[in-house]
């Protein structure tokens, strides 16, 4: 968490501003929200009082409704804000969106806009937290923290552990392939800075013309255009979404080539070592980036990452909204209502 704001809440606004001890904190503190999922009624007091708004510029379905449902079972109240529907379509500024609606009595500000850096914009402009949803190209930490604590889960479970009993260790080496359009992707930065913080071997699998024009400063091990090659030799085939409404469309000759190279057919998941993980950030273009009866395997845990996704926001939330970090979590949700 960084940036502190001028009442000293903090910011999540980059997953690289966590570094490994902030990402290992978070996903310990998930760990106690995971277990409060699975009481009959799922919510503890933790932000009783607080407000936490989502504030979207772009569509969502998963990242919205994840916050959302975070949120409350925090017992926070929750304001849902649609720029869509809003005075902003009237021309009122981005500025003045944020400021109106933080005048209300804000705490937390979750901010998805389809232009890089308007949330670091916006936790300038207001005393609120502010969480980073998706800026454009270029970050989605809560994804990135969500799909570790999703490989550490997975991980310490087939080794007949308690998730909550497995450190970071478990990421030392890891060999992880990124597959498909790296350059458009968000998830992909995020994603990438946080497995290498956590001592993972990343490698990039995409055409050239979906790789960024220059990866110095990328944690990268490496960068391949042959997918058959590196699936034999990964832990994790994590596949990205083709973003046709940002033109990726311009950057194939066609999805069907793009398929034959890319996509993850039945074919290409049998060349993955037996204990392989299938991972997506969704939504999913079956067909194209991966096959119907691939995405439905036991191997791929894109269904838990998304369950996942409600315990890790929920820990973002109580780390910038509750007793900050270092917090005896499971005190303070032990109990339930």
């Amino acid at each position: 968490m960084s940036g502190a704001p001028a009442d000293g809440g903090r910011h999540l606004l980059s997953v690289s501003d966590l570094g490994s001890e902030g990402i290992e904190e978070v996903l310990r503190v998930a760990d106690a929200f995971v277990e409060v999922a699975r009481r009959p009624i799922p919510k503890v007091p933790a932000l009783r009082g607080r407000t936490v708004v989502t504030l979207f510029a772009e569509e969502s379905t998963r990242t919205r409704l994840s916050f959302e449902t975070a949120a409350r079972r925090l017992s926070a109240d929750v304001m849902s804000f649609s720029m869509a529907g809003s005075s902003a379509k009237k021309g009122e500024s981005l500025r003045d969106t944020v400021e109106t609606v933080t005048a209300m009595g804000v705490d937390a500000l979750v901010v998805r806009h389809p232009c890089a850096g308007a949330a670091h914009q916006v936790a300038r402009w207001v005393d609120a937290a502010v969480v980073n949803a998706g800026d454009g190209w270029h970050e989605h930490p809560t994804q990135a923290l969500l799909d570790c604590y999703t490989i550490r889960q997975v991980l310490a479970e087939r080794a007949g552990r308690d998730p909550a009993s497995v450190g970071m260790e478990c990421f030392d080496g890891l060999r992880v392939a990124i597959v498909g359009d790296i350059r458009h992707s968000r998830v992909a930065r995020s994603g990438i800075w946080a497995l290498a913080a956590l001592g993972a071997r990343v490698t990039l699998v995409a055409p050239g013309s979906l790789l960024p024009t220059s990866l110095q400063g990328w944690p990268v091990e490496r960068t391949a255009s042959d997918l058959d090659t590196v699936l034999p030799e990964v832990d994790v085939c994590y596949l990205l979404r083709l973003q046709l409404e940002r033109g990726v469309g311009a950057h194939l000759p066609s999805l069907r080539e793009y398929t034959a190279g890319y996509g993850l057919t039945a074919r290409r998941a049998g060349l993955l070592a037996e204990d392989a993980l299938v991972m997506h950030p969704g939504p999913m273009n079956r067909g194209v980036e991966i096959a119907d009866e691939v995405a439905d395997l036991p191997r791929s845990v894109v269904l838990r990452q998304v369950a996942n996704g409600v315990a890790v926001r929920m820990a973002v939330l109580f780390l910038l909204l509750g007793a900050g970090v270092g917090a005896d979590v499971g005190a303070l949700v032990g109990e339930g209502e």
